[in-house]
């Protein structure tokens, strides 16, 4: 059985070779944005997201921490700080898993089937179980307004410049990694 470190170094650099634009943080290999689109045949098809990936000393048998830099309105998604909750990173996730699972099956998979019994976001949840059409045209508002290629440059440069405030936060803005919880907590 292979190390936990050459397991994440082969997981990032599969990841790195993949068709998702990665950016390290600070030159190392445990912290990383990536440029994440939404699933065609959703609400949220042409949305682009940034996702922040922060690996712990224990991957591959602890679970990433994730969470979007940008807005998206969807119950599983805290609006505020990004944190996701998805049960197969917060509950049971598995050393079979790798990175490229998260993008390509988990958040997928997220954003194509809401759990609206199980929200981070309260008002997302409800809007989705009383008004269908009413939910649909906010995600699309929140798409056009907060997930379009230049957004996540945005996020990114307030990141590099360590200007994004509290302010900017709850605009869209960046997140601190104290705010994104999945895989670090129960939702």
């Amino acid at each position: 059985m292979s190390s936990p470190s050459k397991r994440r170094d082969m997981d990032v650099m599969k990841l790195l070779m993949s068709d998702y634009a990665v950016e390290p943080i600070n030159d190392g290999i445990n912290e990383f944005n990536v440029e994440f689109h939404g699933p065609k045949e959703s609400f949220y098809e042409g949305g682009v997201w940034k996702i922040r990936v922060e690996l712990p000393d224990a991957y591959p048998y602890k679970s990433p921490s994730i969470g979007f830099l940008n807005k998206i309105f969807h119950p599983n998604v805290d609006e505020m700080s990004g944190s996701v909750c998805l049960d197969v990173i917060n509950q049971s996730w598995s050393p079979m898993f790798d990175l490229l699972n998260i993008f390509e099956v988990f958040l997928p998979q997220l954003l194509l089937y809401p759990n609206p019994s199980d929200p981070l976001n309260g008002d997302a949840a409800s809007l989705m179980m009383k008004d269908k059409k009413q939910y649909e045209e906010k995600v699309k508002e929140y798409c056009e307004r907060y997930a379009k290629k230049e957004d996540i440059s945005k996020t990114l440069a307030e990141e590099s410049d360590g200007n994004a405030t509290d302010e900017d936060i709850s605009d869209g803005g960046s997140p601190s990694s104290d705010d994104i919880v999945a895989g670090d907590a129960d939702p």
